[in-house]
């Protein structure tokens, strides 16, 4: 038997404060590096339990550090809260930064009555979706002083599942540059930029049937030309390059680099890549922590699947997972089965299942934590977990 029972009896006595921190986040979804009000009004409720918290943090203008008692066991617990372009919180990131919250207040009490020893972090990372938050933290830190982390994250389906793992992703944007000229009246001056960039999606389609079934590839053009009667001189695309073998990705870099390469020769034109710096890392989930996931939720009556294979997505918690024991499992807040970052999750984001499935989730998250802060047995097994 796990604590999770006591710890989510806890969190619903503060039921309506987490409900609303929830909802009142849906409602102003905020993107990559923008997510002010979701860290000011995170950070007021941590500060209101007694955490002593640093915000901003590590140069990072929404990222925050909050820490709570004493003692030489730290654990993290990750905070997510940016939204997507269009469609709101279509990835429900208003539920984890509610699920961080409510595990680590009801953590907090749990641990002030019976005396427990040890330091509670909670890490505001913003800037999930594309822009690489926690890589960035991680660098400069953030992970320096804690022995093991965890985050939930909701699921567009009926399903709770431990982690199965993701890909790591590297971004790229390719620019293409021409000459421009009259398409109807000089087009032997012109050089075409946008058949340079065709090209590399008729490559990269090519390429496509050759890929092990582990990595995938796929892009937007974001600058095409400006008039059907001018030769475009400039094009441009981003492309997520993405496998669940990190070294493999630098064998897709190398492939993706000769493609645009191929292309400058076939059309005349030059070409700039820029490979981000901030690729994210596939997932490492240890193994402990996940069937203690499993166990947490089953003293819930709740049954936890385990995927078959790793997830085709990507996340900044790879690199997280990569230097400290930790996981990031998944909590159903659907009906039914449908895509993520969809307008259907958006809506479950804000739903009475949602809602429900997210506390569910951070009870298992605080009873993760309080185990490994009790129980030496358990932290030795995440450890070689970790080192296996």
């Amino acid at each position: 038997m796990t604590r999770c029972k006591d710890i989510l009896s806890i969190i619903e006595r503060d039921r309506e404060t987490y409900l609303d921190l929830a909802r009142r986040i849906w409602e102003r979804p905020e993107l990559s590096f923008e997510e002010h009000y979701a860290a000011a009004e995170q950070v007021k409720l941590l500060e209101s339990w007694g955490f002593s918290v640093t915000f901003p943090y590590l140069g990072l203008k929404t990222a925050f550090r909050a820490e709570w008692g004493e003692g030489d066991i730290v654990f993290a617990l990750a905070s997510e809260y940016d939204a997507l372009p269009g469609i709101g919180h279509g990835c429900g990131h208003n539920l984890i930064c509610t699920a961080a919250l409510a595990s680590a207040n009801a953590l907090r009490q749990l641990m002030t009555k019976e005396r427990i020893p040890g330091k509670l972090v909670v890490l505001g990372t913003p800037a999930e979706e594309g822009g690489s938050g926690k890589v960035l933290l991680e660098r400069q830190g953030a992970l320096d002083d804690i022995h093991a982390c965890m985050m939930v994250h909701p699921k567009s389906s009926p399903t709770y599942t431990t982690d199965p793992g993701c890909t790591a992703n590297q971004r790229a944007t390719i620019d293409f540059y021409g000459k421009a000229s009259h398409a109807g009246g000089m087009p032997e001056q012109g050089i075409n930029a946008l058949d340079a960039m065709n090209l590399v999606y008729a490559a990269v389609g090519c390429w496509r049937q050759q890929l092990p079934e582990d990595a995938r590839i796929h892009g937007v053009i974001t600058a095409g030309g400006d008039r059907p009667n001018i030769i475009p001189d400039h094009t441009q695309a981003k492309f997520y390059l993405r496998c669940v073998r990190n070294t493999y990705l630098e064998t897709m870099k190398v492939r993706f680099k000769n493609i645009v390469d191929g292309a400058c020769l076939m059309t005349d034109c030059t070409s700039k890549i820029d490979f981000a710096d901030t690729a994210t890392a596939a997932r490492k989930p240890n193994g402990s922590m996940n069937k203690m996931y499993m166990k947490a939720l089953k003293d819930l009556g709740i049954e936890c699947t385990v995927p078959a294979k790793p997830g085709g997505g990507s996340t900044d918690f790879g690199n997280f997972s990569i230097v400290r024991p930790g996981i990031h499992p998944y909590f159903g807040i659907c009906d039914n089965e449908y895509a993520g970052h969809s307008v259907e999750m958006t809506a479950a984001a804000n739903s009475e299942r949602g809602h429900q499935a997210c506390l569910n989730a951070a009870a298992a998250m605080g009873a993760i934590a309080l185990e490994y802060y009790t129980n030496p047995d358990f932290r030795a097994e995440v450890d070689a977990d970790f080192h296996r």
